[in-house]
């Protein structure tokens, strides 16, 4: 009768530790990440040679919502923009803009971000960002989609090439939860 308790209470303090680890697990691919924006280099205009930095810089790195950029620069700005004014660097009329040397913006939903300076003629040098956040409810595996430049379109700008479509994944933390409810139910149906 001993043996038997002892072997009921080792069973069930393993499916709890199991279940307190897959939980723990969750939790940290859920943990939102603050990115420094440009790295090292900071938030400013780019050299002549180099001025998809940014662009760059975004392209590897996936964004979710929850995350943050920070922005720390010198002498200059960061204003949120809508798409037009991120294609054509127009600084009238921003959504946010920051002056104070680091900025901190929370990405709160999912979809597009679009980023410029406020200094004259760094944004047409290549100080700019376009920062897509993945939708929460999708795993994509391939690279968030380009933006679309709106109509018209101005010359001195890159057109970026869209992206064809979103794969969907399971999250390896679902799985994971599932394995564990079957391992749970095949145990308490056990005689």
């Amino acid at each position: 009768m001993k043996r038997n308790i002892s072997y009921c209470f080792f069973g069930l303090f393993k499916t709890w530790l199991t279940v307190f680890l897959a939980v723990t697990i969750c939790c940290a691919e859920a943990a939102a990440t603050e990115f420094q924006v440009g790295d090292d280099l900071g938030w400013q205009e780019p050299d002549l040679n180099n001025s998809a930095l940014y662009t760059q810089w975004a392209s590897r790195n996936r964004f979710h919502v929850g995350d943050s950029l920070a922005f720390t620069y010198k002498n200059d700005s960061v204003l949120e923009v809508d798409k037009w004014d991120y294609y054509h660097c127009s600084t009238s009329n921003p959504i946010i803009a920051f002056d104070n040397g680091k900025s901190i913006m929370k990405l709160d939903r999912p979809g597009p971000f679009y980023f410029i300076s406020g200094a004259h003629d760094h944004c047409k040098n290549g100080q700019r960002i376009f920062i897509e956040v993945m939708d929460p409810r999708l795993i994509s595996q391939s690279p968030p989609p380009s933006a679309v430049p709106p109509e018209p379109y101005l010359s001195d700008s890159p057109a970026p090439s869209p992206s064809l479509g979103v794969a969907i994944a399971v999250a390896p933390c679902a799985l994971f939860m599932a394995l564990i409810v079957t391992f749970l139910a095949s145990v308490c149906s056990s005689p």
